[in-house]
């Protein structure tokens, strides 16, 4: 009778990977006679199943997994590198009890890095949106983000733009429609135009350029439903004003209560 072999780790991929803010990083695990059992990938500081089989369990489109058939390879990819993603990854196999091979992540940003020659961190490769921090539309009207990449991609084929809105990755074929993108690539940077038509008030939030080869850049977005931008900065400071004056007059009254005792 064949005896079957149990699962295990081939342990020949780096248990330490280091990546930089905006790069891909690739988090290798190669799984053996797996059989019918299933290969999952865990971040470990919040517990998160991120993938399980081919499958990702996260809203964040960053992370996916690479398996190609028929291979042992279960490796996580996470494109796109914040600082945030730094820690310890477990790869693990679903069997009584459980095994896991855990991958630590270090997320350096070149923007402090000391090397000589190297340009300062205000040059440094970065997505840039045009306006201010705070965009202001009414319902219906259409939102319009501009961003522009100061790096020089040769050939500039080579450089890509995502945009997310929240959390997720910007999908111009949703049902929602009216969402599309205008993107112009040369040798000196790439400019990527997001439109969304028939703005909601469900389009309102934090809008990120996210460039393949430079520092990502955000916006938020707010939808108005009716109410000029100047009347919700006037309601704010008289909010603010009438605040201040019931403080003072709670203050002297407590005052006067002491002084009468």
């Amino acid at each position: 009778m064949d005896r079957v072999e149990r699962p295990y780790f081939d342990d020949v991929s780096p248990r330490n990977v280091s990546a930089v803010v905006g790069q891909s990083a690739v988090l290798r695990c190669r799984a053996k006679h797996i059989g019918n059992r299933t290969v999952s990938w865990m971040r470990k500081r919040d517990l998160h199943i991120l993938t399980s089989h081919i499958f990702t369990y996260t809203g964040d489109a960053r992370f996916s997994v690479l398996h190609p058939e028929p291979s042992d390879d279960w490796d996580l990819r996470i494109d796109y590198v914040q600082p945030r993603d730094a820690g310890v990854y477990e790869c693990q196999i679903n069997t009584e009890p459980k095994i896991n091979m855990a991958v630590v992540l270090s997320v350096e940003d070149e923007s402090y890095t000391s090397e000589p020659q190297q340009p300062p961190r205000s040059s440094a490769a970065a997505a840039t949106i045009w306006g201010s921090q705070d965009v202001y539309v009414k319902k219906g009207s259409t939102i319009s983000l501009t961003c522009s990449v100061n790096v020089h991609s040769s050939p500039p084929s080579s450089a890509s733009v995502l945009w997310y809105h929240g959390n997720a990755v910007v999908d111009f074929d949703s049902p929602r429609g009216g969402i599309s993108l205008e993107t112009e690539k040369t040798e000196g940077g790439t400019t990527s135009k997001l439109l969304v038509t028939k703005a909601a008030l469900t389009d309102s939030g934090n809008y990120t350029c996210v460039p393949n080869n430079a520092h990502p850049a955000s916006v938020s977005v707010h939808v108005l439903n009716g109410e000029h931008p100047a009347a919700m900065q006037t309601s704010n400071r008289a909010s603010s004003y009438l605040t201040s004056q019931l403080s003072c007059a709670l203050f002297t009254y407590l005052l006067s209560s002491m002084a009468g005792r």
